[in-house]
């Protein structure tokens, strides 16, 4: 199904276009365009998301892209921070069209029935339906076009805030009772984070009930909406992706010395932090990655393109050296990686790199910013690092690799969802120490987050320019 339907789309400027497909005696395959550009939520801010401006140009884009599937007759229905890709210009990519459905055809509507989606994105009518034997079947069935678009409404809160409005839409949680019993006038801070005008717009986007729920048509028409934007060209794309990169890096900023922000889910327990089998039992797309049953794939994202520094150095056994021993030669070429900005008081792209930069990604990298440096030795980072996650109620047995060594982890969110990756610590060069956060499956915010806890714990050792 997801096959017939992705090919069905055909071609749009912000989906992933499909290529081709075919199967072998052990697997069925597609062939998918590359987002050149990695995933989009990994460079937006936990807690604190991005500019309003930036925020109106991907809300733009995934309405354009959501408004044209629409058209074609399908519906996603698993609009979420983990299915928004980039281009290598900046520009959406909405992909994963595994639970999408066919609701139109012939001019003929249909209802779905399935409960699917992740609880924090997911519409209310999809998650509270009465079920019938099958606990993921519903009585009654919803109109799955309807449901995208209250999913949009929840993604555009997470760009402008970094955090969702709720864990689940329903009266388990305490920021959706209270959203519901003050008909969308809450006080929750952070919806007094949003410009009045998106608050309108959002109030209309995630009404309760499906019938008076703001149409895509009703999206568009809305004055927030329909601003001028200075990154978004005429034709739908960025208009100038030099700026819009550098726009995205000012707005990552990591404080090791403050408390980050909890998510949504408020009654938490240690024991619940851990309990996999705790999470909420949706229809998914994406398998479930074992973890300990394979060995890791030592991956090796791009790195500065400079001369000098290698990302596979021999490991070596030396002392203590700090920072500010560090050869100038290194200090110069961190200076001019965008990623080491996200530590400093001020984030900014060096000059240099912004007059040097032709597209989107050499400012913003494919691979994610989750990383950090230390010029303490290998054979310190690492128990630092397995301290800390002890300290976070997360399991940690560090393995040795051939460059270093590696960290499973395998916990729940804050949302109940479940978080699995890896935490690669290898020398870097003969100097430094990088510790990698490799997320395997997680939402890309709550890894994001969880990476900020341990850089918080450690920040004794990470490198600040």
């Amino acid at each position: 199904m997801e096959i017939l339907l992705h090919q069905h789309l055909g071609r749009h400027r912000n989906i992933i276009e499909f290529l081709a497909s075919g199967d072998s005696p052990a697997y069925q395959w597609i062939a998918m365009e590359l987002a050149d550009g990695g995933d989009l939520f990994d460079k937006i801010e936990a807690d604190v998301g991005i500019a309003e401006d930036v925020a109106h140009f991907y809300f733009s884009q995934l309405i354009s892209a959501v408004s044209y599937m629409h058209s074609k007759g399908v519906a996603h229905r698993d609009i979420k921070p983990e299915n928004m890709l980039l281009s290598k210009d900046g520009d959406l990519k909405v992909a994963d069209f595994g639970l999408a459905a066919l609701f139109k055809k012939d001019n003929e509507i249909r209802l779905c029935n399935t409960v699917c989606g992740s609880p924090p994105y997911i519409a209310p009518e999809v998650v509270n339906g009465k079920r019938v034997k099958r606990v993921d079947v519903l009585e009654s069935g919803y109109a799955p076009n309807v449901a995208d678009v209250w999913s949009c409404g929840v993604v555009l809160f997470v760009l402008l805030v970094g955090n969702t409005p709720w864990d689940e839409p329903t009266l388990k949680s305490y920021e959706f009772k209270e959203y519901v019993e003050t008909d969308g006038r809450t006080s929750d801070e952070l919806w007094q984070k949003l410009s009045p005008g998106v608050q309108s717009l959002l109030r209309g986007m995630l009404k309760l009930e499906p019938k008076e729920r703001f149409s895509l048509d009703e999206v568009r028409r809305h004055p927030w909406f329909t601003q001028p934007n200075p990154h978004l060209s005429s034709s739908g794309t960025a208009k100038d992706p030099i700026v819009l990169a550098t726009r995205m890096i000012e707005s990552l900023r990591i404080d090791p010395t403050a408390e980050p922000t909890p998510s949504q889910q408020r009654q938490q327990t240690h024991a619940d932090s851990m309990d996999i089998e705790a999470t909420m039992r949706l229809a998914s797309t994406q398998p479930e990655t074992l973890l300990t049953e394979t060995p890791f794939d030592w991956e090796r994202p791009p790195r500065l393109s400079t001369n000098g520094i290698s990302a596979s150095q021999p490991t070596h056994s030396h002392a203590y050296l700090p920072s500010t021993q560090l050869s100038a030669t290194l200090l110069d070429r961190l200076a001019e990686d965008p990623s080491m900005s996200q530590f400093s008081q001020k984030p900014s792209v060096p000059l240099t790199l912004t007059q040097a930069a032709q597209r989107f990604g050499d400012i913003v990298p494919a691979h994610s910013l989750a990383h950090f440096l230390s010029a303490l030795p290998l054979g310190l980072v690492v128990p630092l690092v397995a301290d800390a996650l002890h300290r976070l109620g997360v399991p940690a047995a560090p393995v040795a690799g051939r460059d270093g060594a590696y960290i499973r982890v395998a916990a729940v969110d804050g949302r109940r969802q479940a978080m699995k990756g890896t935490i690669l610590v290898e020398q870097w060069n003969e100097e430094v120490v990088e510790c990698r956060f490799v997320k395997a499956k997680a939402d890309p915010l709550e890894w994001r987050r969880f990476f900020k806890r341990v850089v918080a714990l450690c920040k004794d050792a990470v490198l600040v320019l």
